[in-house]
């Protein structure tokens, strides 16, 4: 070793060195002084601009523990941050691989090494106190020197690390010096889907605390059967000997409930008609807890969660969980989160009637569960646990060698200590419903050595962990101590079989992966959770996209990289774009999907003519009157006719009521359609949602009414010349000029009035872009050819008969080296106006996948800009995704009418159209109708252009508006990484038959 290098002892791939140096778990609290409790004295916080070097291995360090070494040379750089936001190492994203070779403990030797510096000081009277050093999340694994002398070591990226450094400080000025590694032994256990990430990103204090203290403390809330007493039972612990204690109890107003001593370090506070902690109202008082010389404060919700008959209960109320999965993850700051950041994403998911969280897959901060305790969302509070890497063995399935580094004995401390500083910081949150394990590590005896030490613990919340149904490596799995069964992306069926067959409550800590377009199969999951008791419910994958902010483009649009684009190795390309939310927190159209189908309240139509509905209350605390003013709106061919307020419904939680609405029966005579959209408006401010916020909204369809086709026919004008040769017809009326391909069975050019209304060919098209969720069954279109479809035609007849012309094809749909995939017959029928209706009938080769789409694609002048539409919008619609959607008439332009999914996609399709218009800058229009609702989509961008870029930034609009008129489009799904698309939304039936008629 050269003179001038640090050698670190190699603590970092060592199992059995977790923590050198530190103190003992402990909750997570502030103390306060005695004299202002408002601002504490006694936190001296390090954030802020740091000196830092970065080296390309740890054993290259210069040593910086050496008398007058100086860190002027060194670089700055921002805590808490990640490195790689700031230029160092470079940004990798892998879901399962681990992204250095499978040789545990042992990591790279080139392992990028960070050493941070930063001086502080210590003030006379702060040097009577006990110095407690506090980490509270660093990526990898970190070394700490203070004044030149080393004092600890951890590891365990997102939880507390706390030293007393104490013995170490000196008055005035100290140095505290930070090595931090990218990789450890610990890199094994933190293999989540997400960028990997280094660096201290959470904060970094200094507690100034009496020689003799509180060190922990344990809060347990009790009630009786019938749920009118509680008792909160505070359990202390001190650092050596006891000092004395008292605590007050305040309620929300500050009114003193009790005062009591502490006696044998216990305490507890008997309440009667306490007012019970829950995710809609969730009261918290607060304890007061004072000591000679300090002052603890902590919010204390009261609830209590039981299983009965295998159901859970919170406070003696069957619940559901209408969760999201959510990461620390920001496109410009990385895993660095403030509260402003967390306070929005909470505000967004209050809004959308989101009330559980499920940390994935590692603790948060510790102040965020402090924020779900005071703004209501139930959380499964996971530690920092995933080993998915295991199973990616050459040659073997995924499932076999799961639990291969959970089972070895190395890795047995590990997982305990992980779950134990997990529960042990965050387990006076009245939030945390359940504790998580971990996720995706495969099973083993640690893990239920790890489990039964939680249940020991702490009795009084639930513990699940997905991980125990994979059984490998001969290890016979015990799942005694596992209160909730969980799967993740379970098809329905297969849920079904479990509640009929199996005991204990069921969840999906994950469920409708929102990855691209989608998901699309929101309201079938939920149809299924409401049906069942112990269907308690679910955690969408996830709440936002992954991604990196890498600057604007010159014409505005945002940069933003996902995996593969910084050229790592390996990396899972876009799968971390997979949020219902975008990186910078623009909704999805899959928030807005999700919000709607957790509506606090359903409406179901008992009677159509006298108004009679159903309201069932979906909340379950909440009284309808204290939450919800309804108004009605009566569409009359999907237009507001009429207006009815409601007001406000005394409907209890779970139940539900009659009301019947007084409607003009002069509406049901009439041939449109009509129904009822009903809006669920907030009635009062709450803390993160104001008044007069849309809570969601039920149509009902009181009278069906699908438009007449319009026929091509004569209009009593001149008649319709036509001249033919072998490929080409040539159609020529009063005002227009049309040009049939023979050998395409479609027309060439429609010219209306000396104006192209199509600037190319149409074309019959059974492609689309394929979705993140098609990218499983797209592999199966593209090797049946479906997106290099060609037409064969085999027969054409013309017939000119009364100024009306048709023009019949006998065709096949096929590609190069692949059987038939569609037999068709189709009429073209030629008005003589130039009106043109579609009769298309045929046969689908079921000896093939199912169809993405059917239908025609038309090029229009750019100029056709101004849409009007009769069917399911505003929001983006399809057959299983339209919840967000009515059906009324609405007016757009073509670029509204595009949702910017950061991987190009399929995307703002309209389901169940009855009619649509496309207005030119000229005042020419386009009028569609069919025999049948049929979907449509016009957009800047062909299917071909956004198949084939990686990026929306990199997107080049077409020359024309593009029209696409579907007979059917396929659903959405979350075959991403959920089950298979539904059959019910697969185009997949054998005979097909449709009519459409286009008029100009």
């Amino acid at each position: 070793m050269l003179s001038n290098e640090l050698k670190l002892p190699n603590y970092y791939e060592d199992p059995s060195s977790l923590h050198i140096g530190c103190e003992d778990n402990r909750s997570y609290y502030i103390p306060f002084t005695l004299e202002n409790t408002n601002e504490s004295s006694r936190i001296l916080t390090l954030n802020g601009n740091w000196d830092f070097r970065y080296y390309e291995n740890p054993y290259v360090l210069e040593d910086f523990t050496k008398l007058g070494y100086s860190y002027k040379n060194y670089d700055s750089i921002p805590v808490p941050g990640c490195i790689q936001m700031y230029g160092y190492d470079h940004h990798h994203y892998t879901n399962i691989p681990f992204p250095f070779a499978y040789d545990a403990p042992y990591v790279p030797q080139q392992n990028p090494t960070c050493v941070y510096h930063k001086s502080f000081d210590i003030t006379e009277e702060n040097c009577n106190y006990l110095q407690y050093l506090n980490f509270e999340g660093v990526d990898s694994c970190f070394y700490v020197y203070v004044n030149q002398t080393f004092v600890g070591y951890s590891q365990v990226s997102h939880s507390t690390s706390e030293f007393n450094i104490t013995p170490y400080i000196r008055l005035g000025q100290n140095d505290l010096t930070v090595v931090v590694l990218k990789w450890c032994d610990g890199s094994y256990l933190e293999d989540q889907d997400k960028f990997r990430m280094t660096g201290i990103f959470r904060d970094v204090y200094v507690l100034h605390r009496p020689k003799e203290h509180i060190r922990d403390f344990f809060i347990k809330t009790r009630l009786n059967n019938i749920y009118k007493n509680a008792q909160i039972e505070i359990k202390f612990n001190y650092r050596s000997v006891s000092v004395p204690t008292t605590c007050t109890l305040f309620d929300t107003k500050d009114q003193i409930i009790s005062t009591k001593t502490v006696q044998d370090a216990m305490l507890a506070f008997e309440l009667e008609n306490p007012t019970l902690w829950n995710a809609e109202e969730p009261y918290l008082y607060t304890l007061k807890i004072e000591t000679p010389d300090e002052i603890i404060y902590q919010k204390i919700g009261i609830r209590c969660i039981e299983i009965k008959n295998d159901i859970i209960y919170i406070n003696g109320v069957k619940i559901k969980f209408k969760g999201v999965n959510r990461h620390d993850s920001d496109p410009v700051t990385g895993y660095t989160i403030s509260r402003e950041q967390v306070l929005k994403d909470l505000t967004m998911m209050k809004e959308s009637n989101i009330n559980a969280i499920r940390t994935s897959h590692y603790p948060n901060a510790p102040w965020f569960t402090q924020l779900c305790n005071e703004y209501g969302f139930y959380v499964i509070s996971e530690s920092d646990l995933e080993a998915h890497g295991a199973t990616q063995f050459y040659g073997g399935s995924s499932f076999d060698t799961f639990g291969d580094l959970v089972q070895k004995e190395i890795f047995a401390k590990s997982i305990l200590d992980r779950n134990q500083r997990n529960v042990i910081r965050d387990k006076n949150n009245p939030c945390i419903i359940m504790w998580s394990m971990g996720n995706e590590a495969g099973y083993s005896k640690a893990f239920e050595d790890t489990g039964r030490f939680i249940k020991a613990y702490d009795s009084t919340r639930l513990l699940h962990y997905e991980g125990s149904i994979h059984e490998t490596g001969g290890h016979k799995n015990d799942t005694s101590m596992l209160d909730v069964y969980s799967k993740m992306y379970e098809p329905i069926s297969g849920i079904e079989n479990y509640l009929a067959t199996n005991p204990k409550p069921y969840m999906l800590c994950e469920f409708i992966h929102s990855m691209g377009n989608g998901p699309g199969d929101i309201e079938d999951y939920f149809e299924c959770i409401y049906k069942h008791d112990r269907f308690v419910g679910g955690f969408v994958w996830e709440w936002c996209d992954h991604a990196i902010y890498r600057g604007i483009t010159t014409n505005g649009k945002n940069i933003f990289h996902y995996g593969g684009d910084s050229n790592e190795f390996p990396h899972d390309g876009n799968f971390c774009v997979d949020g219902m939310v975008s990186p910078d927190r623009v909704p999805h159209p899959a928030l807005a999907e999700y919000k709607n189908v957790i509506r606090p309240v359903r409406a179901f139509l008992l009677d159509a003519a006298t108004g009679k509905i159903k309201l069932q209350n979906m909340l379950d605390f909440t009284n309808l009157k204290d939450y919800v003013n309804l108004q009605a709106q009566l569409l009359y061919d999907g237009e507001v006719v009429e207006t009815y307020e409601l007001g406000t419904v005394d409907v209890k939680p779970h139940e539900t009521t009659v009301l019947n609405i007084t409607i003009n029966q002069a509406y049901f005579k009439q041939t449109k359609s009509l129904s009822l959209k009903i809006n669920y408006v907030q009635i009062f401010d709450k803390p993160l949602t104001k008044a007069g916020h849309l809570l969601g909204f039920d149509q009902l369809m009181l009278k069906e009414h699908n438009r007449p086709l319009v026929h091509a026919k004569d209009y009593h004008q001149e008649s319709i010349q036509t001249e033919e040769n072998s490929s080409l017809i040539l159609l020529k009326g009063t005002n227009f000029r049309y040009v049939f391909n023979k050998m395409q069975a479609s027309f060439d050019s429609l010219t209306i009035d000396n104006c192209n209304i199509i600037e190319k060919p149409l074309e019959y098209n059974i492609w689309r872009a394929p979705t993140d969720n098609d990218s499983t069954i797209r592999n199966e279109w593209e090797s049946a050819g479906y997106n290099r479809a060609l037409v064969r035609v085999y027969e054409t007849t013309l017939t000119n008969k009364n100024n009306v012309v048709k023009i019949s094809c006998r065709f096949a749909i096929n590609a190069i080296q692949i059987q038939h995939i569609l037999d068709l017959n189709v009429t073209w029928t030629i008005g003589s106006n130039g009106t043109i209706t579609l009769d298309l009938d045929g046969k689908r080769n079921t000896a093939l996948p199912f169809l993405p789409r059917l239908g025609l694609r038309l090029f229009l002048p750019k100029e056709y800009n101004a849409v009007e539409y009769l069917g399911y919008g505003p929001n983006e619609s399809y057959v299983d995704k339209h919840r967000s959607s009515w059906f009324g008439r609405f007016k757009s332009n073509v670029e509204n009418m595009y949702v910017d999914y950061i991987k190009p996609q399929e995307n703002s399709s309209h389901f169940h159209c009855e009619e649509v218009i496309l207005s030119s800058s000229t005042g020419k229009n386009i009028h569609v109708n069919a025999a049948a609702p049929f979907s449509f989509q016009t957009s800047r961008y062909t299917q071909e252009e956004l198949a084939s870029k990686a990026h929306n930034y990199e997107l080049l609009q077409s020359e024309h508006t593009v029209l696409c008129l579907d007979y059917k489009m396929s659903g959405i799904g979350s075959n991403s990484c959920g089950p298979a698309l539904a059959n019910q939304y697969q185009l997949r039936e054998e005979h097909l038959s449709f009519q459409m008629t286009l008029q100009f």
